[in-house]
C-alpha cells in the first residue's frame, strides 16, 4: 500500500506531459536515431575536436556518433565476437572504434552498469515509473526536486517510453551531452553549440574572352 503522498507523486508524473528539455539544452537531432537490438551505450571523448561521442552497441555491431552533430563517424558490423557485447569484462567495456580504436568504452545498458545522473551544474536525470513497465525520463534543475508543476522552470519530463525498453540515461562525464536510450533507438541532447561552417571561399571573377568578330564575304 503507498502512502498519500506517494500516490500524488505518482498522479504528478503521470499528468506531465512530454515536452522539449529546456535551454540551453538542445537535441543533437531532429528525431530519435533508430537502432534495432540496442544492448548499450557509453561515451568518450574526440581526441581531435574535444566533442563527447557516444558509442553504441547493438546486435548489429557497434557505432560510434559525434554527440554535437550527431554524425555517424564510425561502424562495426562485424566486431570480435569475444569483445562484441560487454557482459564477459567485468567493467562492462568494450574497445572503441574510429578515432579512438583500441581505448575501452564503459557501458550503461543491457548488462548493467549506469551513467552520470548529474551535473557540476546541478543538472539531475531521474527515470521513474508510475506506470511500469513505461519509464519516464525527467529532467530537472536545482538539485532535482520535483515541485511545482512540471516545465514550469524546476522539471520536465522529456521523454516517455512506451513502445522499447529503456536501456540507459544519463549524462557524459562532461555534463554536456544527455542521452536515453531504448532497445530501438537512441535520442542525444547537447549544451554545445554546433560547429559554424566556414563561408564559402568567394572566387575572383574570371575574365571572359573578348567576342568573336564574324566576317562575311560577299
Amino acid at each position: 500500500m503507498i502512502t498519500e503522498y506517494q500516490q500524488k507523486l505518482r498522479e504528478r508524473y503521470i499528468a506531465a506531459p512530454a515536452v522539449q528539455a529546456p535551454e540551453p539544452w538542445r537535441p543533437v537531432l531532429d528525431r530519435r536515431t533508430p537502432i534495432g537490438g540496442l544492448l548499450g551505450i557509453g561515451f568518450a571523448v574526440h581526441p581531435d575536436s574535444g566533442h563527447d561521442l557516444v558509442m553504441v552497441v547493438s546486435g548489429d555491431g557497434h557505432g560510434l556518433f559525434d554527440a554535437v552533430t550527431g554524425e555517424k563517424i564510425a561502424r562495426d558490423r562485424d566486431p570480435d565476437p569475444e569483445t562484441s557485447t560487454p557482459d564477459d569484462d567485468p567493467d562492462l567495456t568494450c574497445p572503441g572504434l574510429g578515432p579512438i580504436a583500441g581505448v575501452p568504452v564503459r557501458t550503461a545498458g543491457l548488462y548493467g552498469g549506469g551513467l552520470h545522473r548529474t551535473t557540476p551544474e546541478g543538472w539531475v536525470l531521474d527515470v521513474v515509473s508510475p506506470e511500469w513497465p513505461h519509464d519516464r525520463v525527467i529532467l530537472s534543475a536545482g538539485g532535482g526536486a520535483h515541485t511545482g508543476p512540471a516545465g514550469g522552470g524546476r522539471w520536465w519530463h522529456i521523454f516517455h517510453s512506451t513502445y522499447s525498453e529503456l536501456r540507459a540515461a544519463g549524462f557524459s562525464p562532461s555534463g554536456q551531452t544527455l542521452a536515453v536510450a531504448t532497445s530501438s533507438d537512441l535520442t542525444l541532447w547537447t549544451r554545445r553549440e554546433p560547429p559554424r561552417s566556414e563561408p564559402p571561399r568567394s572566387e575572383p571573377p574570371r575574365s571572359e574572352p573578348p567576342p568573336r568578330e564574324l566576317h562575311f564575304d560577299g
